[in-house]
């Protein structure tokens, strides 16, 4: 398979790793964090000659036999040298029983600088201070951006590429399939149903798979709409499927805590408040969708709404739903104190369809930047004050801050 480095994830685990933090690196599965593990091995010898270094994967048979948290400890005990900087670096932590005794025992002993990956079932962000009695620090590793796409498939036509990617996704390992069907068939088969939904039945003991995975469906073919889980209760029921809105909320956390989703909550600007009706969900990779769903009701501006969330997550931002005066805004992105109202539509080649798009935006009276991402096949441009720039730029050009 090929393999193209990953400059941004990489640097920050060079900036972390004499820090005594645990270091913990989450998200969805085969999204490539056991690469970026072998990558910091191969950086740290690079620059630190005498670096021991302890790499455990627990996907390779050669470590079975220390699937145990006294073994794993006396395992690394027995590699540490005293006059070398020591790093441990543990893939599938969770396949090693009660992992975090031994994490916690070693990360105690001040002798060890740890990353770890694991299930994103098995190791999630709100578990992390739970099981970890050290500090964490938390490092989230997402599918290929388009811009590691680019880097994956070079191409002059940039905007070309963006159409190959809306259905490709950033899954990396569906790029060894040839045919459309291969691929979706790797991502339904291989990552969402053998490792996603059986890591969440597993993890929450959940009894009613087949719900899961029909909300699974929903909530792919509902990307970037408003839901409630009142109204997902009345169409699953209205399809012979009962579930009550309590049971539905928690499988769907089970689903966002498994990183297959994000949920993305509303904002309102002129109060300056968060809003708890109705929020909406969005696939940490838009393959997802197309593997569940095929192509045949596409809906391209919902498709590239659901790419920029998941750039700007990406990108350090958090993300909300912005709503002013009862319109929407896709989405109000805050760094650092600072905000940026962004729009996204697949084409605005139409003055009417333009004009729906702007005007929420130009009825924002504060001077935070504004921008509306499209598909315009043509160079950044204004119009009063807000920035039009083409969907293929933004996500290749804006470089990703932490």
């Amino acid at each position: 398979m090929k393999l193209i480095e990953r400059p941004t994830y990489l640097s920050e685990m060079m900036e972390l790793a004499d820090t005594p933090d645990i270091k913990v690196i989450t998200g969805v599965r085969r999204s490539g964090k056991s690469k970026l593990m072998e990558a910091l091995a191969r950086k740290l010898l690079e620059q630190q000659s005498n670096a021991n270094i302890i790499h455990i994967n627990y996907n390779l048979t050669d470590y079975e036999n220390i699937a145990e948290y006294h073994a794993l400890e006396a395992y690394v005990e027995e590699r540490y040298e005293a006059d070398r900087q020591n790093y441990l670096l543990i893939d599938e932590v969770q396949m090693c029983e009660s992992f975090e005794k031994a994490i916690n025992s070693l990360h105690a002993r001040e002798r060890y600088s740890i990353f770890v990956t694991g299930s994103n079932a098995f190791l999630q962000s709100s578990d992390l201070a739970t099981l970890f009695v050290g500090r964490t620090y938390e490092i989230p590793v997402y599918p290929f951006s388009f811009s590691e796409y680019l880097l994956y498939y070079p191409s002059e036509n940039v905007y070309g590429s963006l159409t190959s990617y809306i259905t490709d996704g950033g899954m990396a390992g569906s790029y060894l399939y040839k045919t459309e069907e291969q691929k979706r068939r790797y991502i339904n088969s291989e990552v969402l149903n053998a490792l996603v939904v059986r890591d969440i039945v597993t993890k929450y003991r959940l009894k009613n798979e087949r719900l899961l995975h029909a909300l699974i469906d929903y909530l792919a073919d509902n990307v970037g709409n408003l839901t409630s889980l009142r109204t997902i209760a009345s169409t699953l029921e209205a399809n012979g499927m009962k579930a009550d809105h309590k049971t539905i909320g928690k499988y769907i956390d089970s689903l966002c805590k498994a990183f297959a989703f994000y949920r993305i909550r509303r904002y309102d600007i002129r109060g300056k408040k968060y809003l708890k009706s109705e929020d909406k969900y969005y696939l940490v990779d838009q393959s997802f969708r197309f593997a569940r769903l095929g192509t045949k009701n596409m809906d391209y501006g919902r498709v590239l709404e659901n790419i920029v969330a998941m750039e700007l997550l990406r990108r350090g931002y958090e993300v909300y739903v912005g709503v002013l005066y009862k319109k929407e805004i896709d989405f109000v992105a805050i760094k650092q104190g600072a905000k940026l109202y962004i729009q996204v539509a697949n084409d605005i080649s139409e003055e009417r369809t333009f004009e729906r798009e702007v005007t929420p935006l130009l009825a924002i009276k504060d001077a935070y930047p504004k921008m509306l991402i499209a598909r315009t096949y043509q160079p950044e441009y204004q119009h009063e004050g807000i920035r039009i720039i083409d969907a293929a730029d933004w996500l290749r050009t804006s470089i990703p801050q932490k």
